[in-house]
């Protein structure tokens, strides 16, 4: 009898705390979704890499609003570039002040061709958190936070991407980790590192980089796009 009853509290103790894993991943992504149906918001996102990094990123500020235009304004080297997009098209300022949609950056040589996988990377906050969240290992509480490691698979996917003309870059030992910030139901921050050993033909380099992104001004962000982007992302 005693036996059977504490097969049955245990059976219920594993149900409770794989029910409570899987509600803990449940909220972060509701709360994903919940920013995703707000008319829209502006978000800015910094990154942190060590001091020896060849590339060190710029802050990026962002404005989306919902089924409609996405604008970024991005700090690469020393320029900086304006970038609109809507559904899958994207453009964004060229060396000479032009618009360029990605796949017209693609056909230019040198450093310009790279401005097209920065495009066809970029992803709205409310996306990317559900996409972190997805690759979660196993999210815990604590406070208003939830944090987690990432999936080795994941990590190696968020940091894989193809050139122009189809070669990919090799991603080895993948790791990555996530944060979320959560406020009413609905996200307001989010942080994540990478880290892994990237290749490019015969050139082989270590990544390691902790991206955070702030939200604010839900339902009170005013996105402006100009002319001539719009021709291009019309």
């Amino acid at each position: 009898m005693k036996r059977s009853i504490l097969s049955g509290l245990a059976a219920l103790l594993a149900g409770s705390l794989l029910a409570a894993d899987s509600t803990t991943k449940d909220i972060v992504t509701a709360a994903a979704k919940k920013l995703g149906g707000k008319t829209d918001y502006t978000w800015t996102a910094t990154v942190v890499v060590p001091e020896d990094a060849p590339f060190k990123p710029g802050p990026t500020q962002g404005k989306t609003e919902k089924d409609g235009f996405t604008t970024l304004s991005l700090s690469i080297f020393e320029s900086q570039i304006q970038a609109v997009l809507k559904g899958k098209k994207a453009a964004a300022t060229s060396e000479d002040g032009s618009w360029k949609t990605s796949e017209e950056f693609d056909q230019l040589e040198g450093p310009g061709r790279f401005m097209g996988v920065i495009l066809r990377g970029v992803k709205r906050p409310a996306d990317e958190a559900a996409e972190l969240a997805s690759f979660a290992k196993e999210l815990k509480k604590d406070v208003d936070v939830y944090a987690s490691d990432l999936t080795e698979e994941g990590a190696k996917a968020l940091q894989t991407f193809k050139m122009p003309g189809g070669d990919s870059m090799a991603v080895n030992d993948a790791k990555g980790s996530a944060k979320f910030w959560i406020k009413d139901g609905s996200l307001t921050k989010y942080e994540f590192r990478l880290a892994s050993n990237m290749k490019f033909g015969d050139n082989e380099f270590p990544n390691d980089r902790t991206t955070t992104v702030e939200i604010k001004d839900v339902n009170k962000t005013k996105v402006e796009v100009s002319e001539a982007a719009k021709k291009k992302v019309p």
